[in-house]
C-alpha cells in the first residue's frame, strides 16, 4: 500500500513540474513600431526601458523594428506594448490613443494605419 502511494505521489509530483511554464530570461522579439525620426527613436526607446525586465530596446528609424531582449520572468512583450502606446507611438499589438498620438511633435507624426 504504502508503494503505491508513493507511486502516486512521485507521478502526481511530475506531471506539476512538467505543467509550470518556464520562462526566458532573455527572449528575443522584433516588433514594427510606428515612427519617424531620432526623437521618435528616443521617446520609443525610453518608453521601453522604463519597463522593469527589459535588457535591450533599440529602434531602428530606417525600417522602424524594435529590437527587444527582455526577462519574462519580469515582464511581457504586452507591457512594452502598452509603454510605447502610451507615448504615442503604435505597434502591431496595440495601437496607441488619439491623445496619445496627438501630444508627438508635429515632426513625429507618422502616418497611421
Amino acid at each position: 500500500m504504502k508503494n503505491i502511494f508513493l507511486a502516486l505521489v512521485l507521478t502526481f509530483i511530475g506531471f506539476t513540474v512538467q505543467a509550470q511554464e518556464t520562462k526566458n530570461k532573455n527572449a528575443k522579439y522584433d516588433i514594427e513600431v510606428n515612427g519617424n525620426c531620432e526623437q521618435c527613436k528616443k521617446r520609443i526607446e525610453k518608453a521601453a526601458y522604463g519597463v522593469i525586465g527589459v535588457k535591450l530596446a533599440e529602434w531602428h528609424v530606417d525600417d522602424h523594428i524594435l529590437h527587444l531582449i527582455l526577462n519574462e520572468e519580469k515582464t511581457s512583450l504586452a507591457s512594452v506594448t502598452k509603454a510605447i502606446a502610451k507615448v504615442g507611438h503604435d505597434t502591431d499589438e496595440t495601437k496607441a490613443s488619439q491623445e496619445d498620438y496627438d501630444n508627438l511633435h508635429h515632426c513625429c507624426k507618422y502616418e497611421r494605419k
